[in-house]
């Protein structure tokens, strides 16, 4: 179900983002404050925010399973 939500939430990210600057790429989004455009809108920010908290709650649970795992 993560990776789902993952794979929706960077989508929608790619689209704002080729609202703002059309052309990008989701490689392009590895490093957003090289664009300006992306850089300086709040809305842009808080959605690639929830991007990362996505992926960070992935990480974690991985992290969870693999300490399981070595028990």
């Amino acid at each position: 179900m993560l990776e789902k939500m993952i794979g929706q939430q960077e989508a929608r990210v790619l689209d704002m983002a080729r609202r703002l600057k059309p052309g990008l790429t989701a490689d392009d989004l590895k490093n957003p404050h090289d664009f300006p455009e992306l850089a300086l809108d709040a809305r842009f920010a808080f959605e690639d925010g929830q991007t990362a908290g996505l992926r960070a709650a992935q990480a974690a649970i991985r992290a969870m399973q693999a300490d399981q795992r070595e028990r």
